[in-house]
């Protein structure tokens, strides 16, 4: 099972200094989207070239499903192809900056919106471990109204991760109602805890250049606020 996306118009606005982003309107809460990473370099560390079908189109379930990363491999002559889904984003309203290039995946629309450093243990792998950070090359604004229930992991030094999206990859049947009782299926590190709250104002999540990600037991991921 993979990925779809519920998408909204979206239009380029000036949000950060001197630079464009991707405004997304005020439909992103439970939005359910796709990524496909193309993976090239080697041989110990490779790069992950991330692309999304946000404002492309809804990723329909059929087309996601066919994906066959061995012949896209072939197709873009890359080391590897990752499919990240499905997934469902938590924010209201998302706005980024990106390079504007498209690629069509077996008919499957999306568009490069960051890069990623892999090691060639999380290439094997599959993908990192939880609770380990890492680093997305992205400058995000991820807006969370006041009166929406967010859940946040706090590391054992109080750096405090709030969660941006959830994954159904482990669970295909996750929801959003099961987050707030998530805590009893986690496999915490020591040390680390997991909370959710009401928001009593509008809250933001920003990220300039690099974003500090990571993930739970559930590939549910997380942004360092």
């Amino acid at each position: 099972m993979r990925y779809l996306l519920l998408i909204t118009t979206f239009f380029i606005v000036p949000l950060f200094a001197g630079e464009l982003v991707t405004k997304q309107n005020d439909h992103m809460y439970n939005a359910r989207y796709g990524e496909i990473f193309m993976v090239t370099g080697g041989p110990l560390h490779f790069k992950g070239a991330i692309y999304n079908t946000i404002g492309l189109n809804q990723c329909p379930e059929d087309l996601w499903e066919r994906l066959n990363p061995e012949q896209l491999k072939k197709d873009f002559h890359v080391e590897k192809v990752l499919l990240n889904g499905p997934r469902y984003f938590l924010m209201d309203q998302t706005s980024l900056l990106y390079s504007g290039k498209i690629n069509s995946f077996q008919g499957l629309q999306a568009r490069l919106l960051a890069t990623i450093d892999i090691p060639l243990k999380n290439l094997l792998r599959g993908g990192s471990r939880p609770y380990i950070e890492n680093s997305v090359a992205r400058t995000t604004r991820y807006l969370f109204k006041k009166g929406r229930t967010i859940y946040e992991l706090t590391s054992p030094s109080g750096k405090k991760y709030v969660m941006q999206s959830y994954s159904r990859i482990i669970d295909p049947n996750m929801k959003v109602s099961d987050l707030k009782n998530l805590r009893s299926r986690l496999h915490l590190p020591l040390g680390w805890s997991y909370e959710s709250r009401k928001l009593s104002h509008d809250y933001l999540v920003c990220s300039s250049g690099v974003a500090h990600v990571i993930q739970d037991d559930f590939k549910n991921s997380y942004q360092r606020e």
